[in-house]
């Protein structure tokens, strides 16, 4: 029985990368977890198969989070599944890189719709499920762009800072019914890389990270647990850099 038995964790872009190892670590830590994915359903099936392969329980959910309806109806089988949610990662993002001069309406509000938008429609969606249960942990993924600043990803940027203002608003309003609210800054991190996100940022080398290294997924993933269970019981309202020290936040 792991720390977080009894718990009910739904985390979104769980399919690769960082979701998938933070759906993994939840599920060893004894979380039931609702693996989600906007597209791939192959990705989160496989990620929830190996969920239960290991003895835990998994669902594995498609929908984008950036629509209302599809966000409802994940809330409902969260729900159906499991009883409600005490944990939700707002990970989904897209990357992109874009000149500033170049990046249209409808490309700003596509990146904003999934990092920003998203996070507002899930927390509206799975905070009612979280009151019921006596409180619950809400965590957004959020990235160093937005703190250092980085050519061609104005929108990105833009869609993390609203991020992290919605967490910190979200911490203060219900913090009286025992719901915490945090985000994590994630520095250069070992994955891959969609086509769409472009070549890593140059300023991202190993070389001009203090530590000399990137960041894993698994590190990341580790931040997550300590936020969502009791041993984070007293953070809220924060954005936690993980990033080898290339910020200082």
């Amino acid at each position: 029985m792991g720390t977080l038995a009894g718990k009910v964790a739904l985390v979104t872009g769980a399919g690769k990368n960082i979701g998938r190892e933070i759906a993994l670590t939840l599920a060893r830590d004894g979380a039931a977890v609702v693996v989600n994915g906007r597209r791939d359903a192959g990705a989160i099936g496989a990620v929830a198969a190996e969920i239960t392969a290991a003895g835990g329980q998994a669902v594995p959910v498609l929908a984008d989070i950036s629509d209302e309806a599809a966000v409802a109806r994940l809330a409902a089988e969260a729900a159906q599944a499991f009883g409600g949610i005490d944990i939700c990662v707002a990970n989904a993002g897209l990357r992109r890189q874009t000149a500033f001069l170049d990046i249209s309406l409808v490309e700003w509000r596509e990146i904003l719709a999934v990092a920003l938008d998203g996070a507002f429609l899930l927390a509206r969606a799975v905070v009612p499920q979280m009151i019921a249960r006596g409180g619950g942990s809400f965590i957004g993924l959020s990235g160093i762009s937005t703190h250092i600043g980085t050519p061609n990803r104005a929108h990105v940027s833009a869609s993390k800072s609203g991020l992290e203002g919605l967490i910190r608003a979200l911490a203060i309003e219900f913090a009286p019914q025992g719901i915490r609210a945090n985000a994590i800054a994630p520095g250069s991190i070992d994955t891959v890389r969609g086509a769409s996100a472009g070549a890593r940022p140059a300023d991202h080398t190993d070389s001009r990270i203090p530590l000399h290294r990137k960041g894993t997924v698994e590190e990341i993933a580790a931040v997550v647990r300590l936020l969502a269970g009791p041993e984070g019981g007293y953070i809220t309202g924060q954005t936690i850099h993980v990033n080898g020290g290339v910020f200082l936040g």
